[in-house]
């Protein structure tokens, strides 16, 4: 328990020091600082500032992430339905420290730093869950596509880039026409009637 908070004490110094300083510029030594630990207990739990980071980037998505995992079991509902959930889950757990408008913010290209490591965590961990959804879709016969993998990388790239709306910054008309547009191939590429799909708007 001891050692959990200690791991978690870390990870909230990072976090905290990201709201008001760039990644490049925080040194281990101001982690263990902010952390209130010695500078040598931070290697005990992790080998370099990038490993923090990377640590505090899976527990900022842990939820949504467990969330795919058990939709990805629960064969009962729709695959397009466990879809939306995910979706909506991802769009529900973003990071605060990243998006607060009240705390100062690193600058642009900082920022965007951060948000292309979070997208890729997101991309690489939902990927395999996604695609397995599309697996049991296509053997119930709801959805008719030979390449799961492919059409999982697809969705979530477009959706986690345009849902996040701070690599390519869009209004929230663009955002909606995007998602309109993914819908719309979504329903082709499934064999899905068109309209069918349309309650993925709702993310």
């Amino acid at each position: 328990m001891q050692n959990q908070n200690k791991h978690d004490r870390i990870l909230d110094a990072l976090q905290t020091l990201l709201r008001t300083r760039s990644l490049q510029t925080i040194s281990v030594s101001e982690i263990a600082q902010a952390a209130e630990i010695g500078k040598g207990s931070i290697y005990y739990y992790f080998p370099s500032k990038d490993s923090i980071f990377e640590a505090l980037i899976e527990r900022s998505y842990e939820e949504p992430l467990n969330t795919a995992k058990e939709l990805a079991n629960q064969t009962a509902i729709s695959p397009f339905t466990r879809m939306a959930m995910i979706f909506q889950a991802c769009r529900n757990s973003s990071s605060e420290f990243l998006r607060s408008e009240n705390s100062a913010s690193p600058d642009a290209p900082e920022r965007a730093f951060l948000h292309q490591r979070y997208i890729s965590h997101i991309v690489s961990e939902l990927k395999p869950v996604l695609a397995e959804i599309i697996r049991q879709g296509i053997r119930q016969g709801d959805i008719h596509f030979d390449r799961p993998e492919a059409l999982a990388e697809i969705v979530l790239i477009v959706l986690t880039i345009k849902l996040d709306n701070s690599i390519v910054e869009a209004s929230m008309e663009e955002v909606k026409d995007t998602i309109a547009g993914l819908i719309t191939l979504l329903e082709k590429g499934t064999e899905n009637p068109p309209g069918s799909l349309n309650f993925l708007m709702a993310i």
